[in-house]
């Protein structure tokens, strides 16, 4: 090989392996280490893209007693819990849209199509089963909220999330007082 093209060869082959290393830390800082699933940033760009071209939705989903689940059976339990919760949320959104985890035990979705009763009562029942964890089973729960963007007056991803965090938040008080009575 010529001496000459080798030594022109060579910067753009270092450029080439140097953008390859950015675009995967680009695409790992999108994902979170856990699950796998999209952090916030990942989530908002298709989310927001998702929103403008579909009649989409956006649920959140919080897992409940959280804390209790790490104080009683510690972190690796509380991983576990996560992990289930974020396999079980996107195997129902399937194709039909995409999932996050926002941070902590917070998850979000963004759907194109969704059955309100049947699916949001597959989802709710899903959450709900408890986890196996080294010979145990872990109970869970979650609170879910959910927008429909048709219903705001200004369907932005925004609004939606603000709604659905709302009715997150809704769903937690009931299912607080369900628990007590």
């Amino acid at each position: 090989m010529d001496t000459h093209l080798l030594a022109a060869a060579l910067p753009a082959l270092g450029w080439a392996a140097h953008t390859s290393l950015l675009t995967h830390r680009l695409t790992t800082a999108r994902r979170d280490p856990l699950t796998g699933l999209h952090t916030r940033d990942g989530f908002t760009t298709r989310a927001d893209r998702i929103t403008r071209r579909h009649p989409a939705a956006v649920l959140l989903v919080d897992l409940d007693d959280f804390k209790a689940v790490n104080d009683t059976h510690g972190h690796a339990a509380g991983d576990a819990v996560i992990t289930a919760t974020a396999h079980r949320l996107t195997r129902w959104t399937g194709a039909h849209g995409i999932t996050a985890r926002l941070g902590g035990d917070e998850f979000a979705t963004a759907l194109t199509s969704l059955t309100p009763t049947t699916g949001l009562t597959a989802l709710r029942e899903a959450l709900h089963r408890p986890v196996a964890h080294h010979g145990r089973w872990i109970d869970t729960g979650a609170s879910l909220g959910i927008c429909h963007l048709a219903d705001l007056p200004a369907p932005t991803l925004t609004d939606a999330l603000a709604a659905a965090d709302a009715a997150m938040y809704a769903d937690k008080g009931h299912g607080r007082r369900n628990n007590h009575h």
